[in-house]
């Protein structure tokens, strides 16, 4: 039994060891499509991934969910592929697909056997190059995108706190994280099909994105088909250039309520702005998100829900962007709510992180959990392949993948207490109220 111990335990290690580098080569077609591959042939699986830089915070006023929209719109077909057949010719090869989107960036990607690699390329290249962009297809996805908005945020409990719809609303008044990234219907209802097109022809180009491809490949055959399939698309416009929008910071604190009618238990929400993803202190924010809400273990669960018997669970959604960060926290509530007493007991487990250092075990104990997380984020192709387009294209450094876990490992204790001092004090944040019901004001309105 010990032996076995002994086994797992040098296993994990090596696995940790061998994980801490991974190997790419990057470059850039004439075109500006910037082009990152990585070679593992462990297992016979690529993954062809393709980010274009175009999220949420790019639309213009009135038009709102055009990037999301366009998730959903460029699976309809191309000139080549069948309207309605992209999901067939993928199945059919063995592969697995998937798009998403954020306030930043759109990421569609497909997974194959890596004897199918042509195919996922040929696949992305048409969806740059050859998207058909028409009527029937806008409809169809605008009943797609209603019901996924209606099935994720107006009838999912919670909706609006796990999508940010009505937290980062209150957060930013300026910058347009602010917006959801599902947009507006009534936006997309009024658009115009020539708007779509003109959407299209803006921010799908070469210059605007990276092509990833991550797995079991030959870099000089994959080279080849690169060139051939990507080569020869132009571009439409010139590079996105984004102005940057400086959110002025919160100097006092701001009190909000939200309603949700799939609820029975309400909920007490903080939330704040927070660095973004580049800064050292957006990483020192996970450790803190970990110590006071991650989980069963974290300090704000043991106070109210096992200690105090006041909530039933305790929330954390910690996100470091392109722009800016935010750090949401708070608590489902068992009973009649103490709004003061939650207020002042949070705010007593904040204090305490920010004028004591955490103990040698809490410490070690985040370093092994964020180096976990590390090994698992880049155990798969698929995973590397997101990984490695997200830092190149969001923060300016593909090799961030092999420097991340150094930058966890180099933050002190006193750290932690810095950035806890720095961020989360009250006239910094949005207190929210989340109840059950309906918004007097909008029924009001309706009348």
């Amino acid at each position: 039994m010990k032996k076995n111990r002994l086994a797992i335990a040098l296993l994990l290690t090596v696995s940790l060891l061998s994980a801490q580098k991974v190997e790419f080569e990057e470059y850039k077609l004439d075109n500006g499509l910037h082009v990152i591959l990585h070679q593992e042939n462990a297992a016979p699986v690529v993954t062809v991934g393709v980010m274009y830089q175009i999220g949420a915070k790019d639309e213009v006023a009135g038009r709102t969910g055009f990037a999301h929209f366009f998730e959903h719109l460029l699976f309809e077909g191309t000139e080549n592929i069948e309207r309605g057949k992209w999901f067939d010719i993928v199945s059919a090869n063995g592969g697995s697909n998937n798009a998403n989107t954020t306030q930043d960036r759109t990421y569609y990607y497909e997974t194959f056997p890596s004897n199918k690699l042509e195919i996922g390329l040929w696949m992305e290249s048409e969806r740059m190059l050859h998207p058909i962009i028409e009527k029937v297809g806008v409809d169809t996805q605008n009943e797609v995108v209603k019901e996924e908005k209606r099935q994720r945020i107006d009838n999912a409990p919670y909706g609006k706190i796990i999508y940010r719809t009505g937290v980062n609303n209150h957060l930013f008044k300026k910058h347009p994280y602010g917006r959801s990234v599902i947009g507006s219907m009534e936006d997309l209802d009024a658009a115009q099909l020539d708007e779509f097109i003109g959407f299209n022809e803006q921010y799908y180009n070469p210059n605007n994105a990276v092509l990833v491809v991550a797995g079991d490949i030959d870099i000089k055959d994959t080279k080849k088909m690169i060139e051939d399939y990507f080569g020869p698309i132009p571009n439409k416009a010139e590079p996105n250039i984004r102005a940057e929008i400086v959110e002025p910071p919160i100097t006092e604190t701001r009190f909000a309520t939200e309603y949700d009618a799939n609820i029975q238990i309400p909920a007490y929400i903080f939330s704040y702005i927070t660095p973004k993803s580049t800064d050292k202190d957006a990483y020192v924010l996970d450790y803190i998100s970990t110590i006071l809400t991650g989980g069963n273990s974290s300090r704000m669960y043991k106070r109210f829900v096992e200690q105090d018997q006041v909530a039933l669970q305790v929330l954390a959604f910690n996100q470091a962007s392109q722009d800016y960060g935010t750090y949401t926290m708070g608590l489902l509530i068992k009973g009649e709510p103490d709004w003061d007493g939650f207020r002042t007991n949070m705010d007593e487990e904040i204090k305490k992180l920010q004028t004591e250092l955490i103990s040698d075990k809490e410490y070690q104990k985040l370093q092994n959990q964020f180096e976990t997380n590390y090994v698992e984020a880049n155990s798969r192709v698929q995973g590397i392949a997101s990984s490695l387009a997200t830092y190149y294209m969001l923060q300016g450094d593909t090799d961030r993948i092999n420097t991340q876990l150094d930058i966890y490992r180099s933050i002190t204790k006193e750290d932690i207490m810095r950035v806890a001092k720095e961020y989360l004090n009250p006239n910094q944040r949005v207190e929210i109220k989340y109840l059950a019901g309906t918004d007097p004001a909008a029924a009001e309105s309706k009348q």
